[in-house]
């Protein structure tokens, strides 16, 4: 007995925090819990019933407010503190902290267990703060932002530094996103409120521990619970900010490269989209429109009138056919360009420590960079950006914001290069989404950026995973990519697709990557200009299979819109894990090669060359239906599935509704007036529901307004009869029309009678789907009955 005790006063000790720290007093002001230490203070406060924020602050240090991450308030009245002689209790109907008083030690809990609790706490060690924290021996970490470590990222001494790595394949360590949060497969996370540089130890040492360090700034962190992993991502982005909803020509295709030398490239490129009859929605014009040369020029932010002479005639025409305009920016201005005198008059540029522009040498030639936290940096690079899109520019693409070189000497009116080097893209997305909200209300941005920080989704940034080699080793990752930024908030997180590092010619590469790229958030080919990454200068045979590709991305816009909508609302990743439908099955906590694009699509991409099947495992609660052949496969097993040339692995959830229309030019013709409703009838699944959101696809904030329109779709299967109801919820300012559906049933192998509101309705019939016309119509629901 008496080595039990002192087994547990060993542990008690081992898990207890500083030894040094005593507790001495507590007080609660208004909302917050502050306790007094021996070395501190700690200011706890919930933000809601499922996050809970903690500061501490050394002796002789003051509080710091200000965070660049959250924007929500803390909930009032939520809290109660109860004392014992041995510990306090802060809880919330949900998460609680435990404060033991001796030996002292803070332990977070959700719905009566365990997360996490602080180890040592607060120390200096050499030149870095730290705040470190206990883990069990079992829970898998994601997070940290982009890498490729394979999904489980403990075991990791993360740098939280942005960094680009060019021509990346199957291993990076340090990508253009670093972010401070850590999520766990015992489903919570926690976010370092903190913008320095620093690292995220994910136990490197094999010790249960979870650190975080950095150069200065605040000691806060905040837990975040969840019920599950939508319910802990929507509670994250609650926190951090919900990303708005994109254009819908967002979600179309995009003409790019590197790059357009001229505006006759420009038009022969659309032109030739248009003869070819591949959709296009926009064309992206790399740094060519603002100079010949691609050293030496970068800062003039302004068009190359010899090469582009009538911009604003270019964009107006191209407009005409649906096709938007996004251009290149950096925020460096070169010695040599013809910025630079105006840049350096105006003192918008970050200095040295004698006040004078700070000037380096990098790759692009001589250069400052612009000072975005000085106010006047702000309105200056703003400016610019007004007189484009006053042009005709309909969305704006922010390069090297990591940013790409930074050296510590460099001071901004924020603080120091190492200060705000994290937050340098953050806060250039914001310049620009604030800019639009101000002057331009009504238009939602384009804000394509590959470098940003823990909420940088409010800004409606649009990452992409940076300078990716053409290569099968660098396709293999993409899916980690996203599915990990998309748990920490950045659902539109997407690729260059076909590769853009490099001369490397594969037509099969380049084909798989496009099919994987009809089932991730931006569609969007994109490369050096050693081979061509539009599917229009393609070989036929390339260009037909890149075509179906397009067309079937086009078709999609439906749903793929209405994933849109979820992400605006809750935060939900488009493409998700499937530890999200399994999460205590610890074979998916690893699982990056197969997850869902939705609710409702199961995907693996081919990242191999050659290959003729794949194993896959198909999630228990439904059963699935191959997309391309209607094949079945039972829910909770695994199937070796035979490949095929012109589509990867995609399979649909039994009981789905899939909303598709017919192939279109460019969102401009966008219309549901007349669409197709795909249900995928399955016997494991008697009760099924799903939803198509519609708006213009265009204003800001139509939801918030009113303008828009749901069609909610629900399916109940009882004694042989399968009855779906589509009814339209319709916004207080929205015109809604009544519409035509064709019902298409999958897997209907019994069908003989269908009843559309009351009245048998012939059908058509091919194999195992069966196809009847039915309306939908904003004033009464539609009930269809099948026998």
């Amino acid at each position: 007995m008496k080595k039990i005790i002192l087994f547990l006063l060993i542990s008690s000790i081992a898990l207890a925090q500083n030894a040094n720290r005593k507790f001495e007093s507590y007080k609660k002001n208004n909302q917050i819990l502050e306790i007094t230490t021996s070395d501190g203070v700690y200011f706890i406060q919930p933000y809601s019933d499922k996050i809970i924020a903690t500061s501490f602050v050394p002796n002789g240090e003051k509080q710091n407010p200000v965070s660049h991450a959250v924007v929500v308030k803390p909930e009032k009245g939520i809290g109660k503190i109860n004392e014992t002689t041995t510990e306090l209790q802060l809880a919330t109907k949900g998460i609680k902290v435990i404060i033991q008083k001796s030996p002292f030690k803070i332990s977070y809990w959700f719905n009566n267990k365990e997360l996490i609790s602080e180890k040592t706490g607060y120390f200096k060690k050499e030149n870095n703060e730290i705040l470190d924290f206990n883990l069990d021996a079992t829970e898998v970490l994601y997070g940290g932002g982009a890498r490729v470590l394979g999904m489980n990222r403990r075991g990791n001494r993360l740098q939280l530094y942005n960094r680009a790595h060019y021509g990346y394949e199957t291993r990076s360590e340090l990508m253009n996103f670093t972010m401070p949060l850590v999520l766990s497969s015992k489903i919570y996370a926690v976010h370092f409120d903190n913008a320095p540089i620093g690292y995220l130890d994910l136990d490197s040492q094999k010790n249960n521990t979870l650190a975080y360090e950095t150069i200065s700034g605040r000691k806060t962190y905040q837990v975040i619970a969840g019920d599950n992993w939508i319910d802990l991502i929507d509670n994250y982005t609650n926190l951090t900010g919900k990303q708005p909803l994109p254009a819908r020509w967002t979600l179309g295709n995009f003409s790019s490269r590197f790059g357009y030398h001229t505006e006759d490239e420009v038009n022969k490129t659309i032109d030739k989209y248009i003869k070819d009859e591949i959709p296009v929605d926009a064309i992206i014009l790399d740094l060519y429109w603002f100079g010949k040369t691609v050293q030496g020029t970068m800062g003039n932010l302004d068009w190359d009138k010899d090469n582009f002479p009538n911009p604003t005639k270019m964009m107006d025409d191209l407009n005409k056919k649906g096709v938007k305009t996004v251009v290149i920016t950096e925020p460096f201005i070169l010695t040599t360009s013809s910025k630079w005198k105006e840049a350096t008059d105006k003192k918008v540029l970050a200095v040295d420590k004698e006040g004078k522009p700070f000037t380096y040498d990098f790759y692009f030639g001589n250069t400052g960079i612009v000072d975005i936290f000085k106010p006047e940096g702000k309105q200056w690079f703003w400016n610019i950006y007004k007189t484009l899109i006053n042009q005709g520019v309909g969305g704006l693409w922010g390069d090297l914001g990591e940013p790409e070189v930074f050296p510590s000497a460099a001071i901004t009116s924020g603080g120091s290069a190492d200060e705000v080097h994290n937050i340098y893209g953050h806060n250039w997305a914001q310049l620009i989404a604030e800019g639009y909200q101000k002057e331009f209300t009504n238009t939602r941005p384009f804000i394509l950026m590959r470098a940003g920080y823990s909420g940088s989704q409010r800004f409606g940034m649009i990452p992409w995973s940076g300078d990716v080699s053409r290569s099968w080793g660098g396709l293999k990752p993409q899916t980690e990519i996203s599915l990990q930024m998309g748990m920490q908030g950045m659902g539109y997180m997407h690729s260059d697709l076909g590769g853009f590092a490099g001369d490397y010619f594969d037509n099969e590469l380049y084909t798989r990557w496009l099919q994987y790229g009809v089932f991730q958030p931006i569609f969007r080919p994109h490369a050096q200009e050693d081979v061509a990454s539009e599917p229009v200068f393609k070989d036929i045979v390339t260009k037909a299979n890149a075509k179906k590709q397009v067309e079937l991305r086009y078709q999609l816009l439906p749903y793929n819109y209405t994933l849109a909508f979820e992400n605006n609302q809750k935060g939900t990743p488009l493409m998700r894990p499937l530890f999200f439908e399994e999460p205590d099955n610890q074979q998916l906590q690893t699982t990056a090669n197969t997850y869902l694009w939705g609710n409702d699509f199961l995907v693996q991409p081919i990242t191999d060359s050659g290959k003729t099947s794949a194993t896959v495992y198909f999630p228990k609660n439904n059963n699935w239906f191959d997309f391309y052949n209607d094949s079945k496969y039972i829910g909770g097993s695994f199937a070796e599935v035979a490949t095929a040339t012109d589509h990867i692995l995609v399979f649909v959830r039994g009981g789905a509704f899939i909303p598709r229309i017919k192939t279109i030019q460019n969102t401009t013709k966008y219309s549901l007036d007349t669409f197709d409703l795909h249900y995928f009838m399955d016997e494991k699944t008697p009760n099924s529901e799903g939803k198509l959101y519609n708006d213009d696809g265009l204003t800001a904030n139509a939801f918030e307004k009113g303008n828009y329109e749901i069609l909610n779709f629900k399916a109940n299967s009882k004694d042989k009869v399968t009855t779906i109801t589509v009814a339209t919820q319709v916004g207080k300012t929205y015109s809604s029309k009544d519409k035509k559906a064709n019902l298409v049933l999958h897997n209907a192998t019994t069908t003989t009678q269908i009843k559309v509101n009351g009245v048998v309705t012939p059908f058509t019939k091919e194999s195992n789907t069966i196809t009847v016309s039915i309306p939908v119509t904003k004033d009464k629901s539609t009930i269809i009955q099948i026998q």
